[in-house]
């Protein structure tokens, strides 16, 4: 549902023009600054914009600014529409501001190192771009890869995480399944457990007690070298 009005200002000039309303009330409503409501009403902004009944345009009922008019705390609520419109669901790749254009690269060196597993038509809706884009920063053939750095499209306002985790979702499930005798990492039961413990400690005083030994026949070597005597050179 929408938390705007159409055309903010034309409705708070109309609102200003034709009701009681306080400019709290009208800024609220219309999203807009309590003082930029007070210049409309002195003439210093807004000329030349000619006011938006919301009444007729279904914005608000006559009841609604009654009963605001009666009380001045009480805040405008847009009303329900009469007809929903249904969200129409995007189709091809996402439009890219081009603000964020210079960033694509490095977002899909990023899903590139981080999901191998999206398809190149996956990142194409999450960032915008192109296959063969795709295929220069995967071949590290683009004119720019030297400087490319791979950051997260979320964090760069690309796509939302919701949206990424729903493509890594469904990439996991085209996954072939693992290997029966794949290696897979222990159990928390058997890492943590008392056995496990006692033999991680005896590995980790065995490898003391030979870090011991090893300095002390350094040691050992070093005072024998220094104790050796030097035979006195021959006279002439």
């Amino acid at each position: 549902m929408a938390t705007i009005p159409l055309m903010p200002k034309a409705t708070a000039v109309w609102l200003v023009e034709n009701t009681a309303l306080s400019f709290e009330q009208i800024a609220q409503f219309c999203k807009l600054h309590p003082l930029e409501v007070k210049a409309i009403a002195d003439g210093e902004a807004a000329q030349g914009i000619k006011g938006l009944d919301p009444i007729q345009t279904g914005q608000l009922t006559r009841e609604e600014i009654d009963l605001a008019q009666r009380n001045l705390t009480h805040k405008l609520r847009l009303a329900d529409p009469k007809v929903r419109v249904p969200e129409s669901k995007r189709k091809g790749p996402r439009y890219t501001p081009v603000s964020r254009r210079q960033d694509r690269p490095n977002a899909i060196l990023w899903l590139v190192r981080n999901h191998p597993e999206l398809k190149d038509a996956q990142i194409m809706r999450l960032v915008g771009t192109t296959k063969p884009t795709i295929a220069q920063i995967r071949d590290r053939t683009h004119w720019n890869s030297a400087s490319l750095s791979p950051l997260d499209p979320v964090t760069l306002g690309l796509c939302s995480q919701i949206e990424l985790d729903m493509e890594v979702e469904k990439a996991a499930k085209n996954l072939p399944p693992a290997p029966a005798g794949a290696p897979t990492l222990l159990p928390v039961e058997e890492t943590t457990s008392q056995s496990a413990l006692s033999m991680f400690q005896g590995n980790r005083a065995q490898e003391k007690e030979e870090e011991e030994i090893d300095a002390a026949a350094v040691f050992a070597k070093l005072s024998s070298m220094q104790n050796k005597p030097v035979d006195d050179e021959d006279e002439d």
